[in-house]
């Protein structure tokens, strides 16, 4: 078994997150405090709690509780894209890319809560 960096779902949501820093630099000044820093910090998360979870993966409960935290900031994520998009800071095509990248990461998550065996969890 690699490093967590070598999983799809890490290279995943590490780019969301990339593209959600990027995207939140044109937010408005008066969101810093609210949207822009929750979004950032719940697409961060989401990455920091899978790496988590990996180091973890010797003991299950431990393993699959933190890829549970992962997938909650995952869908904070995407909570916090759509009030983005309905407060017209990001357009709909950005939105609708953005929450599809959200879907695949909570799928990847899903995937390794069902199937803990698959990457390295005895």
């Amino acid at each position: 078994m690699g490093d967590f960096s070598d999983l799809l779902v890490y290279k995943k949501s590490f780019e969301l997150a990339m593209d959600i820093f990027e995207i939140s630099k044109t937010f408005p000044k008066d969101e810093t405090y609210s949207l822009t820093d929750q979004i950032r910090r719940s697409s961060r998360s989401t990455n920091i709690c899978l790496v988590e979870a990996y180091r973890k993966r010797r003991y299950k409960a431990h393993f699959i509780s933190k890829l549970s935290d992962s997938d909650m900031e995952n869908s904070e994520t995407k909570g916090w894209l759509k009030f983005a998009f309905e407060c017209k800071y990001i357009l709909k095509d950005k939105y609708e890319k953005l929450a599809l990248q959200s879907d695949e990461v909570g799928k990847l998550l899903n995937h390794m809560i069902n199937f803990p065996e698959k990457y390295g969890v005895v």
